[in-house]
């Protein structure tokens, strides 16, 4: 099935720059917003808190809920909805206080809830995450983006490139370093800055131009993702770093395509090539095969994003700004950086 007519040419490449700057715009705005917001939201998953979930004999609103547990000092925590506006089942969501008895928070709730609310008030689950286990999981989750992209410039440069041990070797140094920085108390998120940057360097010194265009492109991706969530000042939970490692395995599949393309072309087509337009006419070959995959995706995100209720629905909205920043970076990102070495043609590799 195609939606795109074979033989299009829409000039993507020559569209480039102002594409780069269409992207530079949105990450400082979301670098600014990260910055005026003190940093990302971070749920209690990284930061440390409660994680409540109750039960009600019958619905109400969030203030009356909010007024029920002020004497036990919840009311500062975020109290959402389960489900539907009629549901009787709520979560709350805070960070650590001393002024929260962890000891007997569960029967307190209980009385609040009880006194307020009437018999038949129950508390389905109560999950306390200190601030160790906190900071332990952000780094955890800091690390498989790093590691998942870092394994994705090894698959990519021993695919199209054919440089196998040169970039295993790169990515086994580059982990080593990094475990050892953690064994010495460094900060991960520096760590993972400085090992992206360095892994950059290595790309581009050693030519391996599509596996920099890849984490390039990845790196784009997270970032705009990102940016969105500082924007909006939704709370970075675990799921929401499920969506991005998930939106990073969505990206590399649309961005692998259009790579085998250009290699399939500059195989096959005799003379002297350019890159360039070989690039632009590969691009425009998987167009079809892009929009109507990644529009399923979208569709069915769309769904939980408006049906799936309050639990899912920061996943959902990761996923939907995931989605449609995988399409536009792999046509304005990832195709583009092929083209930064234009004194140095492109191995094409074996096929495969």
């Amino acid at each position: 099935m195609q939606i795109i007519k074979p033989g299009i040419n829409i000039d993507f490449l020559g569209k480039r720059y102002y594409a780069f700057a269409l992207s530079a715009i949105c990450i400082i705005i979301g670098m600014v917003a990260l910055a005026v917001n003190g940093g990302l939201n971070l749920g209690v998953d990284f930061s440390g808190g409660y994680a409540i979930q109750i039960k009600l004999p019958s619905a109400h609103d969030i203030s009356e809920i909010r007024e029920a547990v002020t004497p036990i000092n919840l009311h500062e925590g975020d109290i959402q909805t389960i489900g539907g506006k009629d549901t009787a089942e709520y979560t709350i969501r805070v960070g650590q206080s001393e002024n929260i008895n962890a000891d007997t928070l569960n029967e307190d709730l209980l009385r609040v809830l009880t006194a307020k609310f009437g018999e038949g008030s129950t508390i389905e689950s109560l999950d306390m995450v200190g601030p160790k286990v906190g900071k332990d999981l952000r780094n955890k989750a800091l690390a498989a983006i790093f590691y998942s992209i870092l394994l994705i410039s090894v698959y990519i440069s021993g695919r199209f490139e054919q440089k196998w041990t040169m970039s295993i070797i790169m990515a086994v140094c580059f982990i080593i370093v990094v475990l050892i920085g953690i064994s010495f108390g460094a900060s991960m998120t520096w760590l993972i800055l400085i090992a992206f940057i360095t892994t950059l360097v290595f790309c581009w010194v050693l030519r391996l131009r599509y596996a920099m265009s890849a984490i390039l492109s990845l790196i784009h991706d997270t970032l705009i993702v990102t940016g969105a969530f500082a924007i909006t000042n939704k709370e970075i939970t675990l799921t929401v770093v499920a969506a991005i490692l998930t939106l990073i395995g969505y990206s590399l599949n649309d961005t692998i395509v259009t790579f085998d393309r250009i290699r399939e072309h500059l195989r096959n087509i005799p003379g002297k090539k350019d890159l360039a337009e070989i690039a632009n006419r590969s691009v425009n070959e998987t167009l079809s095969r892009t929009i109507l995959t990644s529009g399923t995706v979208f569709a069915v995100i769309v769904a939980l994003f408006y049906l799936g209720g309050v639990v899912i629905h920061d996943f959902a909205f990761a996923m939907l700004i995931g989605t449609i920043t995988g399409v536009y970076s792999t046509i304005f990102v990832a195709a583009p950086f092929l083209l930064l070495w234009k004194d140095n043609p492109v191995k094409t590799g074996k096929k495969g």
